[in-house]
């Protein structure tokens, strides 16, 4: 059943409570951060004398102070390239934090930067991924390192050298994804006090984990991480992955507060925002595909460069590695080879984006499929048709360790090709064409990963070197859940939500699970490690939610409901077994007068602890940590079940293109997703409607663009193009649902879903309009500017 949120009562009056609302910090002053403005540049001297003298300012903190308070932050990488919370000896990308000024308030703070003489000495950059690798001449941002690649791993599955030997056909594209990122309407902030009689340090921030970084900071500020405090405000403005890179900062806030002796509060600003928060990678990749003249897809090989800027910070490798038990996407093939740099460059630095990763491995893999299809003179959709995992294989083991946990794919299809009458679309686009339109038609598939494997990150290491470390993963969650006297409940979830209807999701199953009304529950979300039950994957990311927070919360409610039951079945004087929970009453069966109402069990534990079963503690309050058994370290073969989920996305769009403009209007988009059991069809047609906006503004029209000598050239709306309302198109979704068998109600995530085949989708689309004259789409966004330099180009040609 589908009922109104709970949060919208708070947000929709103004009662929500966001990081910039907290006013339980009493004197609390403000920094401004002094970033470079150059891109590549040695940090000769700073004085910051003039800044010091003004009336009102605190201090000035350094990155020479930073190294000798702090060590730099741990990564997955054998050879170290020291990454501090303020730029130490060079400044790498535009917008590197340099400095930080605390005063009184934000004005003096920002005044004072102003006074701050830095004395930089300009060096080269490099921008390009590849030409960062493999030109001789490229300047070395991390000299100790001694080289811009900042991992390298080839990783082989099956035969992909027989596949290709055997093959009839092979297409290979060379391609360009975009920078880009997300634009939450609420900004990085931090609060941090530190305190000098206890040695603790507490931060409050809108950081929505994964709760990773809390030793991961504990250990740059060498703190114990017990005398470490997060808290997290109940509400979080939007995140979509980049709040997970907020940590670089609640390190650097924390300094400020320790350096200063007064608690901290730095909100970003939407130009620091878009500068230097975080976005996803930029890459340029190789994608190569072998078939058998029917289309069957015999192997794949990919050559990958993934920019990560100017320093690499956990949890990258994450922008190449994340989707890797889900690198063959919806398709049967096993032969895959998969050749990946990771590399400094000077941009600002990368995270998690909505998608993380899976949106450059379905724009190769799905545009190298259709191109094999034009190349076979195949149909596109019966390309795809031939090559999806069957029913019945599932639960499937891809080659690369996923194990797909459920899907209905070949039916995917049949709905999307259904619901967009792709029969009369094709009438419909050759009538145009004759007419001299350019009208194209598109397809994407993608397989959706949620509820990530921490064991994924151990890819960055061989084999022989995971053999040395201690081996990492899982994906856990955890629930508290406390009953009072009168059989109101309490209930504490550790997923910092964001705007997702957590709180709305929880409340609703658990009073389905309990018998009770949803009004006798209340929720807290948020977070307070110092307080509250967690443990390293808690956090709001990898579209966990519906797979593992609400499993979570369902079996914890489930334990309460046992406990419930066994007192209730002592003091009916019956067996455990012989007692049954009816409409919110525990009866005997067979003898319904014989019963006890859930809140007078719950008074008992309170009231009458004499009167419990034997060996039953007083109370009623359950605290349980749900994971996933799938969840495993990586193998001696460089296969990982790098998530725990999997979904399913079949998407298919019509596009038109301007001839004069260039202008690329998507005139409809239909997609069909298969997410398990779907809980709320409202709040999941919310999600997919986030999700397909984040994916248009990579296809169309979000990049952080940079010229060839690393100036930032987005650093406001004006330039840092997002869709708004007037440029989404009509959106159709479907759904198939096919329950997983490993979650406790057979859902999965879908809330990063669109994003990842929307961008692959529309360039699909775009080349077949564009076909006739010879053009195609392998670079993204797709701008107006670019597809009219294209159709000049084409017409001077021909």
């Amino acid at each position: 059943m589908d009922l109104y949120r709970v949060e919208d009562r708070r947000l929709l009056t103004g009662h929500g409570t966001f990081l910039d609302d907290l006013s339980t910090v009493p004197n609390v002053h403000h920094a401004a951060i002094l970033r470079s403005p150059y891109p590549h540049a040695r940090i000769r001297n700073i004085d910051a004398s003039k800044a010091l003298a003004m009336e009102g300012v605190d201090a000035v903190l350094t990155g020479r102070d930073v190294a000798k308070m702090s060590r730099p932050f741990a990564s997955a990488l054998p050879r170290q390239a020291a990454y501090y919370s303020l730029a130490v000896d060079k400044a790498r990308f535009v917008g590197e934090p340099i400095a930080v000024v605390v005063a009184k308030d934000r004005y003096l703070a920002e005044d004072a930067l102003a006074l701050i003489d830095v004395d930089y000495e300009q060096l080269p950059a490099v921008v390009d991924p590849e030409q960062a690798v493999i030109d001789p001449d490229a300047p070395i941002l991390h000299e100790d390192v001694g080289t811009n690649v900042a991992l390298h791993r080839t990783l082989r599955y099956g035969d992909p050298e027989e596949a290709f030997r055997q093959a009839d056909v092979v297409v290979k594209r060379r391609l360009r994804f975009p920078k880009y990122g997300s634009t939450p309407l609420e900004t990085f902030g931090v609060v941090a006090a530190w305190n000098a009689a206890e040695d603790t340090l507490t931060i409050w921030s809108n950081f929505h984990g994964p709760f990773s970084m809390h030793p991961v900071v504990a250990q740059a500020l060498g703190i114990p991480s017990n005398k470490l405090r997060f808290i997290v405000p109940g509400d979080i403005g939007g995140g979509f992955g980049i709040k997970t890179s907020i940590y670089p900062y609640l390190a650097l806030i924390g300094l400020a507060s320790r350096f200063s002796g007064v608690p901290v509060k730095w909100i970003e600003d939407r130009q620091e925002n878009l500068m230097a928060s975080s976005s996803g990678t930029d890459r340029v990749s190789e994608v190569e595909l072998a078939a058998a003249n029917d289309g069957t897809i015999l192997g794949v090989r990919m050559k990958i460069y993934d920019n990560v800027g100017g320093y690499f910070r956990p949890p990258e490798p994450g922008c190449t590695f994340r989707p890797l038990g889900n690198y063959v996407g919806g398709y049967s093939f096993r032969n895959l080879d998969v050749d990946a740099y990771i590399v400094f460059t000077n941009k600002s630095l990368t995270g998690p984006n909505r998608g993380y990763g899976c949106p450059h491995l379905y724009f190769g893999l799905e545009r190298v499929v259709d191109e094999m299809a034009h190349k076979l003179g195949l149909d596109p959709a019966e390309v795809r048709r031939r090559n999806l995992i069957p029913k019945a294989a599932f639960p499937y083991r891809t080659p690369t360790g996923g194990l797909y946990d459920a899907g209905d794919y070949e039916a995917c299809l049949d709905t999307l090709l259904e619901t967009a009458d792709y029969e009369g679309l094709r009438r419909m686009q050759a009538d145009a064409r004759q007419h001299g339109r350019l009208v194209g038609i598109g397809f994407a598939f993608g397989v959706d990963p949620s509820v990530s494997n921490m064991g994924y990150v151990d890819i960055a290491a061989t084999p022989e070197e995971r053999k040395r470390r201690r081996p990492k993963s899982g994906a856990t969650q955890g629930t508290t859940i406390q009953v009072d006297d009168l059989g109101k409940v309490t209930v504490e979830i550790s997923t910092t939500p964001q705007g997702q209807s957590h709180e709305t999701m929880v409340r609703r199953h658990i009073a389905q699970e309990l018998g009770i009304p949803e009004v006798d529950i209340t929720v807290i979300s948020g977070m307070d490690t110092a307080t509250r039950s967690w443990t390293i994957p808690s956090g709001s990311y990898s579209s966990r939610f519906a797979s593992i927070g609400i499993s979570s919360a369902v079996v914890t409610a489930r334990k309460v409901l046992e406990k419930l039951g066994r007192i209730a079945a002592h003091q009916l004087e019956a067996d455990p077994s012989d007692v049954e929970y009816v409409d919110g009453n525990f009866r005997v069966k067979g003898a319904p007068e014989r019963s006890l109402a859930f809140r007078h069990a719950a008074g008992i534990a309170h009231w009458d602890p004499a009167s419990l079963p034997p060996g039953t503690d007083p109370g009623i309050y359950v605290t349980h940590f749900h994971t996933m058994p799938t969840a495993l370290p990586p193998d001696d073969e460089d296969r990982v079940n790098s998530s725990n989920t999997y979904g399913f996305m079949a998407d298919l769009c019509l596009v038109e293109v301007d001839r004069e403009t260039g202008e690329v209007e998507v005139k409809k988009y239909w997609g069909v997703h298969d997410s398990g059991v779907i809980l709320d069809h409202k709040i999941a047609e919310g999600q997919i409607q986030g999700s397909f906006v984040h994916g248009l503004g990579g296809a169309m029209y979000e990049e952080m663009a940079y010229d060839e000598d690393g100036a930032f050239l987005t650093g406001t709306f004006m330039d840092y193009l997002c869709p708004t309302f007037l440029e989404v198109p009509p959106l159709e979704t479907r759904y198939v649902e096919t329950p997983s068998p490993f979650t406790v109600l057979g859902s999965k995530g879908i809330g990063e879903s669109a994003t990842e085949t929307v961008p692959a989708c529309i360039a699909n689309a775009v080349t077949d309009a564009l076909r006739p004259l010879g053009i195609e789409v392998n670079e993204l966004p797709v701008t107006p500017t670019k597809v009219w330099n294209w159709l000049q180009q084409a017409q001077s040609e021909a």
